[in-house]
């Protein structure tokens, strides 16, 4: 049985650090190897609240708000993926973390990948989830819509629920659980606001995605999965990806769209906990509060 309280904990005193010119919001929890969480499109770092419930029990997870999304500072002009993982890496070593695992859905995956590539001596492992290795038409047609609807409504939340959900989540999820939706949705609206402006901004970074030539620098254990129906970032990806990363493994879950974990918490949780736990032993404990 799904349990949704870890969508309603309340958080106080976030800790904030300065990094890459920017201060960054993050949570953590835990104790163990550093397990770092990547956020997907315009979500924040509670969006791996059923994650880290299981997490906790076997790493330091440490999720963090993207620039220009939770509370982590906004800044103006054009960033691409890259820079958001350039963001990223240099968090880690304010943090006192020299090496971690990483995981990352969707634009998390997409950092992930250049976050792995550039630096392959601080990934312990990579987990990329609903990944894709450079943005096609089709992608681009898909987040260019989010866009508009964005722009449109003036509210990067209802936009997520009225627009991006049907994208991630099955027809079947709709029908068999109308009440998660419900639930699902008033998470989104109980975070922090994202501007239209930021969501702008970071999904451009999601249409400039390219990561194709920097695959064959990543040399983490690395786990790729996808949702058998996910249309966004579909098993067209799975070959080139795979190919292109020496050290991987491919999973794919059943039965699921966009957010695999959303639809199928309990097996996402398990497999992807399994993967992480046999690259236990190469990154140090943090030393951080």
């Amino acid at each position: 049985m799904l349990n949704t309280n870890a969508l309603d904990e309340e958080e106080t005193d976030m800790p904030k650090i300065k990094v890459n010119g920017i201060t960054m919001n993050y949570g953590q929890q835990g104790t163990g190897e550093p397990l770092i969480l990547i956020p997907y499109l315009s979500a924040d770092h509670a969006c791996y609240a059923f994650q880290v419930a299981e997490y906790a029990k076997h790493f330091t997870c440490i999720s963090l708000d993207l620039r220009g999304t939770g509370e982590t500072d906004k800044t103006d002009g054009a960033y691409s993926t890259e820079d958001l993982a350039d963001d990223v890496a240099a968090f880690m070593p304010a943090l006192g973390i020299s090496r971690a695992h990483i995981m990352g859905v969707s634009l998390g995956a997409a950092i992930g990948m250049w976050l792995a590539a550039k630096h392959p001596e601080s990934i312990a492992s990579l987990s990329l989830h609903c990944a894709w290795p450079k943005t096609d038409a089709y992608m681009k047609s898909v987040v260019g819509s989010f866009q508009h609807t964005a722009r449109d409504m003036g509210s990067v939340a209802e936009m997520v629920i009225l627009a991006m959900f049907p994208w991630c989540l099955t027809p079947e999820l709709y029908s068999a659980k109308p009440d998660y939706i419900q639930q699902l949705a008033a998470f989104v609206r109980s975070r922090p606001a994202q501007s239209v402006e930021s969501f702008m901004q970071q999904s451009n970074a999601v249409m400039g995605h390219d990561a194709e030539g920097q695959l064959s620098r990543i040399t983490a254990p690395t786990l790729i999965t996808f949702g058998r129906y996910d249309a966004a970032t579909s098993i067209r990806f799975a070959d080139p990806l795979k190919r292109g990363i020496q050290n991987s493994e491919l999973l794919i879950f059943e039965g699921c769209s966009h957010a695999p974990i959303y639809e199928h918490v309990e097996e996402f949780n398990q497999k992807t906990l399994a993967f992480l736990q046999k690259h236990v032993g190469t990154a140090p404990v943090p030393l951080v509060a």
